[in-house]
């Protein structure tokens, strides 16, 4: 059963209280910051703001204590800021939401209760973070082949892809070279045990040995 520390009358906040709390969001916000390195890449801005976002919380909710009318003015304050932020992915909005709850649970003396929730969170990302689940394809490929402005490009290179391929998709046809040159842009996933080596070389023989460029696909970033 989780209870609440701050057992004073309305509006009185003791010195001991106040310091358990801080040191408490604190070392959270700590283990909220190493958990969000481990699992990716990241920036020494950002984690310190993860650090010390649930101590700023729980500040914000120990003052609120209670008053209807601080807690409004609060939640117009954090209205501003939000569109004075510029967007972010969707790992750095959820562990700037998991950072605001822990302070906030803090702030309200749940002392116990932010723990608990931070060790099964942190866990959680940990293990789902580490693990293969919702492991991004990487047999993706993006590919250029130049062609001569004589090649019928519909259909030239089926065989080769079917044979190499799950599935290529033609994205873009462009002019180059002043028009004498067809530049087409496909969107691949190899098969596996494929070599992208002899795929490339079976499309040199028909192309004329001109330019072909094979890269993998970036992932895009998602934003919140």
């Amino acid at each position: 059963m989780f209870a609440s520390i701050l057992n004073s009358a309305e509006g009185a906040l003791s010195i001991g209280e106040a310091g358990i709390c801080l040191m408490t969001a604190l070392i959270l916000g700590f283990f909220i910051g190493l958990t969000y390195m481990a699992c990716g890449t990241y920036t020494k801005n950002f984690v310190v703001t993860l650090t010390t976002l649930p101590v700023l919380i729980q500040i914000v909710i120990l003052m609120v204590n209670g008053n209807l009318g601080t807690g409004v003015a609060v939640l117009g304050a954090f209205s501003l800021i939000r569109f004075r932020s510029v967007p972010g992915t969707s790992r750095e909005i959820t562990n700037i939401f998991f950072a605001m709850a822990v302070g906030l649970a803090v702030g309200t003396g749940y002392l116990t209760f932010a723990a608990f929730a931070v060790v099964m969170l942190c866990g959680i990302q940990m293990v789902l973070y580490k693990s293969w689940f919702a492991h991004e394809s990487v047999d993706e490929r993006s590919l250029k082949i130049t062609i001569p402005e004589n090649l019928d490009y519909e259909g030239i290179f089926d065989d080769i892809f079917e044979k190499h391929t799950k599935t290529a998709r033609l994205e873009r046809v462009r002019t180059t070279n002043l028009g004498s040159m067809f530049e087409l842009q496909y969107q691949l996933r190899m098969k596996k045990g494929k070599s992208e080596k002899e795929m490339i070389d079976a499309i040199r023989c028909r192309n004329g040995n001109l330019t072909i460029v094979c890269q993998r696909m970036v992932a895009g970033r998602e934003e919140l």
